[in-house]
């Protein structure tokens, strides 16, 4: 249900599947997001199994509304009766507290500086990678006393360069702002991968301890993907500190 990953520093980063959940078709099993038309209980309900297997409270996940943009929230506290405010990353400095970023495609990145005990949260999707929301989410991390060298980074399930098939103009102003998505499908059209573009900017930030993912949700049946069935589930990325 969950890959999770635990480095002896303290951070934690956990990517779910879509099975262990109870969403029933299209958004069999494990469906975490809440604004995709599945029934809320059972949204409430697969948020909480997660949280279980994780040893989280789930009223303490701090959520986002996504809007593929580059806004940042700092945040030491779930928003309670608050609305939720629409950003597509979120950064804390309170340990134990956990960011979860839903997807179904876009790339989760995970951040976290252990020395500091800052973590953050984005969703980067096209626009989003294009946009800049990991530098910002990462200059957001620096100003709570975060340092690029000692960030640890995870990127987790999410299309592929080979599978994320775009118009070559679209391809071209994205390579124009970000030249490592620069992509190819495997069937040999213009493609964009987001991942790629989003290790590029982490790697220029001075970001060096990186992982990604190498599950493409197109291609796997056991993760969510809007591309390949439009009306579908979302996947969710965890990140905290002890």
């Amino acid at each position: 249900m969950i890959d999770r990953l635990d480095p002896v520093s303290g951070a934690h980063f956990a990517f779910t599947d879509r099975w262990g959940g109870v969403s029933a078709v299209p958004y069999e099993e494990l469906n975490l997001g809440g604004a995709v038309g599945d029934d809320p209980e059972a949204v409430a309900a697969n948020r909480a199994k997660a949280a279980a297997a994780l040893g989280l409270d789930p009223g303490q996940v701090v959520w986002m509304n996504q809007v593929h943009g580059r806004e940042v929230a700092v945040v030491d506290g779930p928003w309670g009766e608050r609305p939720v405010p629409e950003v597509d990353a979120i950064v804390t400095a309170r340990r134990g507290l956990a960011l979860a970023v839903l997807t179904a495609d876009c790339t989760p990145v995970l951040l976290a500086d252990p020395v500091a005990g800052v973590a953050a949260a984005a969703h980067a999707g096209r626009p989003g990678m294009v946009a800049g929301v990991v530098p910002a989410a990462v200059r957001a991390m620096i100003e709570l006393g975060a340092e690029p060298s000692r960030i640890t980074a995870r990127t987790g399930p999410a299309v592929c360069g080979r599978c994320y098939e775009v118009p070559e103009e679209m391809r071209a102003q994205v390579a124009a702002v970000e030249p490592a998505a620069f992509a190819e499908t495997s069937w040999g059209t213009p493609a964009v991968d987001v991942t790629a573009g989003v290790h590029a900017q982490l790697e220029r930030l001075g970001v060096t301890d990186r992982q990604v993912s190498e599950v493409c949700t197109r291609e796997s049946g056991d993760h969510f993907s809007y591309r390949r069935d439009r009306t579908t589930g979302r996947l969710a990325g965890y990140v905290w500190l002890d």
